[in-house]
């Protein structure tokens, strides 16, 4: 079968700072993916190339079968592909119900029966629908950002670091709600600092170091590796 997203040999430069050097891996139809790594592996960059808020210098993206490698952000929404970006970016001043309209904008009008389902899946967002969006805490904020993505109606869902900064017991709610968004269908995208949560929850990873990939596997074999363990779960490794 075809995967939903391939990614052939990507390169990407910041001037003359190579951040991606040409890496590959696929993901599937209804897959959820993991990309681990520390900070500056290349995490974010990847996505911001799939998603085309980066433009690549060299390689191929291809999304069910088309080359979008190039085509413009707002294009690729209409495609299906829905970025939640590190830091929710949510629209402060409007309303929990403007920013979720916000997140449909490329149909002539919300979807009610979509804005109903994400209200089901976020109940606090509900209750808060008419607050504005900078009043909600840092997990509500979260929510929405998630949420207004799914306005989109996803058929590849991108989330950037959904658990910083938030307290466990929400990072935990973020995480099953993950599972639940893409028990729905939608492909999910996962970059995440927390490898214990992301690998508990991805069907495959891949492990970022200044930008190669270096390890990949299924979920469970990452996290039983013992490389990914010492790195990014603190346990020491037997010399």
């Amino acid at each position: 079968m075809n995967p939903l997203l391939e990614v052939t040999d990507l390169e990407v430069r910041y001037g003359a700072i190579t951040a991606i050097k040409g890496i590959s891996f696929t993901v599937g139809r209804g897959e959820v993916i993991a990309l681990l790594g520390a900070n500056g592996a290349g995490k974010t960059t990847t996505q911001k190339t799939i998603s085309g808020m980066l433009r690549p210098a060299g390689g191929s993206i291809t999304f069910d079968g088309q080359r979008i490698d190039g085509i413009p952000a707002h294009r690729l929404v209409e495609l299906g592909i829905c970025h939640v970006p590190e830091g929710r970016h949510v629209f402060p001043r409007m309303t929990v119900a403007e920013n979720l309209e916000m997140g449909a904008f490329r149909f002539r009008r919300p979807d009610e029966a979509v804005l109903e389902q994400v209200l089901e899946l976020f109940p606090i967002l509900r209750e808060r629908i008419r607050q504005q969006a900078g009043t909600l805490s840092g997990g509500e904020q979260q929510m929405l950002a998630i949420g207004r993505a799914l306005m989109g109606k996803p058929r590849l869902l991108l989330l950037d670091e959904p658990s910083m900064g938030l307290a466990p017991l929400i990072v935990r709610q973020i995480f099953d709600i993950v599972k639940e968004i893409n028990g729905t269908g939608v492909t999910v995208l996962l970059v995440e600092q927390n490898a214990a949560q992301a690998l508990s929850l991805a069907d495959r990873g891949y492990v970022l170091e200044t930008g190669e990939i270096v390890l990949q596997g299924t979920g469970r074999e990452l996290l039983a590796d013992v490389r990914v363990r010492a790195a990014y779960l603190g346990e020491e490794v037997a010399s």
